[in-house]
């Protein structure tokens, strides 16, 4: 151990014991405001469904706290406990590539933590859900998406890790610049490709049939001159009674997708409403804005790699005895959630300001206190919380606080009309 141990293990402790403290601040908040439904809500969500989601949020709570304590113990056995050069040892005797051994370390590393994070993906399915009554997920359903997930790790994952391990090898001193070249085309290239092959794998994806709603959509897109490659319903009724929508794909390969959950939960003045606030992403460029972030993030991150790959310290702050590139790409991913932590309020005021942005421009595409119609009832079919702690809200939630978020609805509904 060196002066970075004692750093990374500062970090690890600090951040696990302020996940710990917010969810405790979060469970204990909502349990003060359990038996009264907010003011703002008092007529339109009684106190029976208040409370299912008081008592939801808090046994998913819980289930965060068992996974925060998971995690950082597992990365410390990765870590200083030495797993890594365990695994890394055994990936060299019995594979003579150098760069396939490589590959097989942090595949392993990833394929082992999905495992020994499922019984707890279990007890959240089978057990949480399933109370609630929000878990339509057969057996043989879960069975079948673990195996997908994992196949796909490995399909996606080894021609990727491959070309990455050989630019970091190949490239030179600047094999970072490179590598954040090769990461951001397989990011976009992904993005594209997902809607079309990835997802239906999972889902089954039907157009819109001729109606009512559809009349609407179409409207609504040439109100706001956006262009998509279709309008689908997703059967997530097969796995949650949770309902979403959610845009897809890049370019031309755009498209708009419901879940039928919410289909059946929303009218169609509703449906509109809440279309009308994604479109106002699109139209106020912030999903634009995301991907330049999170492409410079992308950059600094692998500028960052290329200087530590180089410094002994780091491995050896880190319990790692070999100074591979796996081992630093491995080690990168792994430890710098640790020291981003607490930037993580930095990141929900953002996204907080564009979905307040959105908001505003729903409501000149749409009527207002639609859309304050449609988040009540998905607050209320989805069992979300009306009363979060706001100080573990300024850390985990991209959206505003449900009473927060309708008062600035009403304020806009007042302005148009």
């Amino acid at each position: 151990m060196n002066e970075f141990s004692y750093i990374f293990l500062f970090f690890l402790v600090a951040s696990t014991l302020l996940t710990l403290w917010l969810n405790k601040r979060q469970i204990m908040h909502i349990m003060h405001h359990r038996n009264g439904v907010p003011n703002d809500f008092s007529d339109k969500i009684d106190l029976t469904a208040h409370q299912k989601a008081a008592d939801y949020t808090i046994a998913k709570t819980k289930i965060d706290n068992l996974q925060t304590l998971l995690s950082a113990g597992i990365l410390i056995i990765l870590t200083l406990g030495g797993l890594i050069n365990v695994i890394l040892e055994t990936s060299q005797t019995y594979l003579y590539s150098d760069i396939w051994a490589e590959v097989s370390l942090v595949l392993f590393v990833f394929v082992l933590s999905h495992l020994i994070g499922l019984p707890l993906s279990i007890y959240q399915t089978f057990k949480v859900e399933q109370y609630f009554g929000f878990n339509r997920t057969t057996v043989t359903q879960f069975i079948k998406d673990q195996f997908l997930q994992l196949s796909l790790m490995l399909v996606i994952g080894i021609p990727l890790l491959y070309a990455l391990l050989w630019v970091m090898d190949k490239m030179g001193t600047y094999w970072w610049l490179y590598a954040w070249i090769l990461t951001i085309s397989f990011t976009f290239f992904m993005t594209w490709l997902v809607p079309t092959v990835i997802a239906p794998l999972f889902n089954k994806f039907t157009p819109l049939e001729e109606g009512e709603l559809k009349s609407k959509i179409t409207q609504l897109f040439e109100r706001c001159g956006f262009n998509s490659k279709g309008i689908y319903i997703m059967d997530g009724s097969k796995r949650s009674g949770h309902g979403n929508a959610y845009f897809t794909g890049i370019g031309n390969n755009k498209r708009i997708v419901f879940f039928d959950t919410l289909i059946d939960a929303l009218s169609p003045d509703e449906i509109e409403a809440v279309l009308a606030h994604e479109l106002g992403h699109f139209k106020r460029k912030h999903i634009l804005k995301q991907m330049l972030t999170s492409t410079l993030i992308t950059l600094i991150g692998f500028a960052i790699l290329g200087v530590l790959k180089q410094q002994n310290w780091f491995f050896e702050g880190l319990g790692v005895l070999q100074n591979n590139n796996a081992v630093a790409l491995l080690l990168f991913i792994l430890v710098m959630p640790v020291f981003t932590t607490f930037l993580q309020p930095l990141s929900s005021h953002l996204q907080r300001k564009f979905e307040f942005e959105a908001d505003a421009f729903a409501s000149t595409m749409a009527n207002p206190e639609h859309l304050i119609q449609a988040l009540v009832k998905l607050y209320r079919e989805n069992a979300s919380t009306l009363t979060p702690d706001p100080l573990y809200s300024s850390f985990h939630h991209s959206h505003p606080p449900a009473g927060v978020r309708i008062n600035h609805l009403k304020e806009l509904a007042h302005k148009a009309y």
